[in-house]
């Protein structure tokens, strides 16, 4: 991989935003080197814009949340490029997600040229230009914490691309300058990637602020709770099967010691939302304790346009969630024989539009004939509709737009890595001196608050806790950007991802429904696509130093 000039580049930033607010990453395109170099108040423009390729997962494919790649959702549209995933298509001419793989280069070359323009005492001299240090102290001492605060940002945020990047491809190249010198740079190996990030992370994270309470204009940048939360799930990819083969417990040590950093400092106030149902609606995160990290944009309804039924007006149905996820979901009370969705965990009825649920105005039908008949063009093949995340019933004809805030990091998530981490060290039930919970009372946790009726965990040995987590974690956590990338890293992939979809038929009977389960479609999945593949064009453009992934 070749090191490219990012001046440029980060001059043109889109602009992204993050939590509660928009983070403005635009940069003064009229500037130039020179006026650049004379200009302090540049320091926070370009200090923003490190922020500007961070994943926005309601977009991630086909526009679309990336849950259809796994078996958690079905993609209505043929004309989608999720199929390269769904039928083990991908090679080096053909990756839908390798834009991300420029996007966070970008954000680490931003990040680079940040930390250069103001290393060595730049940054300050800068600052403290054309300013009365004596009558301005006080806007001259604030303006140095900033500073302080940018630069451990902007070492997170290499943290957080690279992270990313690993958990696509395994060892990518680590670029540590934004200068073009013709320098090629190979790929380091995965363990040092990580290695790299815990760093990055354990180095600067002193210096980051706790939170924005005190500064609700910076709302959407990292603090110490987000660079804790990006260490803690990288550590844990570290210590899986696909990068653990020989199952070192030392990584897993370290992934459980890292969740318990966070874990146990209560000073940053982290806590599980009391309503799972509402809590991913509209400003909700913005506001919840659960939240630690999440990304904003404009008001929108292109969520709803991509996933309402198609027979609501202005839907396309899009992610369509499987019988294979539905299925998973506990009953809480006696099942009903004559309706299969009741009684059910209550994460199901926050997550998924079953039929006979109301949305959008009206009971879901999906029977023969009914207003949301399976038969009709672009109706879910699944029986199901996505309803996590939605804001029901906006008017898409008029144009009516709500918040959607993808939540990157949450307390729950962090709980979740704890009790896995956890088990793999130590067992459910046991904690060294200095951590505060077992992974059962942890796992316990994410469970009584979806709902205290749902049964205990008795899983007694490492083996069978292990498949609770799981379990835990595809329910918990569905739908957002966690399922394929865990089925990666457990090396489950190969099984699960070589099962069919399973949907249901909706039958009117003379009481209500009937359910039978259907297969809906195949999928494909490969040995070699426990790593995404580089493309040609990429390797090329590196003369040939950037190496392919195998069997690419």
């Amino acid at each position: 991989m070749k090191i490219r000039t990012i001046l440029s580049a980060i001059a043109i930033a889109l602009v992204s935003s993050a939590c509660s607010g928009f983070l403005d990453t635009s940069i003064d395109r009229n500037s130039t080197g020179e006026t650049i170099a004379t200009n302090y108040s540049a320091i926070w423009g370009f200090g923003r814009a490190v922020y500007t390729p961070i994943g926005y997962g309601f977009g991630m494919i086909d526009s679309n949340i990336f849950a259809t790649a796994s078996d958690e959702a079905q993609q209505t549209s043929a004309q989608s490029t999720v199929i390269y995933f769904n039928k083990g298509m991908l090679n080096e001419n053909v990756n839908p997600l390798f834009t991300y793989y420029r996007n966070y280069y970008e954000g680490i070359r931003a990040a680079n040229f940040f930390l250069d323009y103001v290393g060595d005492g730049k940054g300050e001299e800068m600052l403290a230009q054309n300013r009365n240090l004596v009558t301005d102290k006080v806007n001259y001492e604030r303006d140095l914490q900033s500073l302080a605060w940018f630069k451990a940002e902007a070492h997170v945020a290499r943290a957080y691309y690279y992270s990313e990047l690993a958990k696509m491809y395994g060892g990518v190249p680590i670029i540590e300058s934004h200068v073009d010198d013709g320098t090629m740079v190979v790929r380091s190996s995965y363990e040092d990637v990580v290695a790299y990030v815990v760093n990055e992370i354990d180095t600067y994270k002193s210096e980051l602020a706790l939170n924005w309470n005190d500064f609700k204009d910076r709302e959407g940048r990292f603090t110490l709770g987000v660079a804790l939360a990006i260490k803690a799930r990288t550590l844990l990819y570290a210590a899986s099967p696909l990068h653990n083969p020989t199952n070192d417990v030392k990584k897993w040590e370290a992934a459980a010691a890292a969740a318990n950093e966070l874990i146990s400092n209560t000073e940053l106030g982290y806590s599980l939302d009391p309503s799972y149902g509402s809590y991913f609606i509209g400003g909700n995160p913005l506001t919840s304790p659960e939240t630690i990290y999440c990304v904003r944009r404009a008001q929108s309804n292109n969520m709803e346009k991509s996933n309402y039924p198609i027979a609501t007006q202005g839907g396309k149905s899009g992610a369509t969630p499987t019988h294979n996820l539905v299925a998973a979901y506990e009953y809480i009370g006696t099942p009903d024989p004559t309706n299969p969705y009741a009684n059910r965990d209550p994460r199901l009825a926050a997550s998924v539009v079953t039929n006979g649920s109301t949305w959008n105005g009206r009971t879901i039908d999906q029977s023969a004939g009914a207003t949301d008949d399976m038969a009709n063009t672009n109706a879910s093949k699944t029986g199901y509709y996505l309803k996590k995340f939605l804001t029901d019933n906006l008017d898409l004809v008029q144009g009516q737009v709500a918040q959607h805030n993808w939540i990157a990091y949450r307390w729950a998530e962090v709980l979740l890595n704890y009790a896995e981490a956890m088990n793999e060290a130590y067992g459910p039930d046991a904690a060294p001196t200095g951590y505060n919970l077992t992974a059962r009372q942890a796992l316990q946790q994410v469970r009584d608050r979806a709902s205290s009726k749902l049964p205990k965990v008795f899983a007694n040995d490492k083996e069978s806790f292990r498949e609770a987590v799981k379990h835990e974690r595809r329910v918990e956590l569905a739908f957002e950007d966690h399922r394929y990338w865990d089925l990666l890293r457990w090396k489950d992939a190969m099984d699960v991802l070589n099962k069919p979809v399973l949907g249901v038929a909706v039958t009117k009977t003379e009481t209500g429904w009937s359910y039978e389960v259907k297969e809906v479609a195949t999928r494909t999945f490969h040995e070699r696509n426990y790593y995404l593949p580089f493309l040609r064009s990429e390797i090329e453009n590196s003369n040939n130093t950037l190496e392919q992934n195998p069997n690419y």
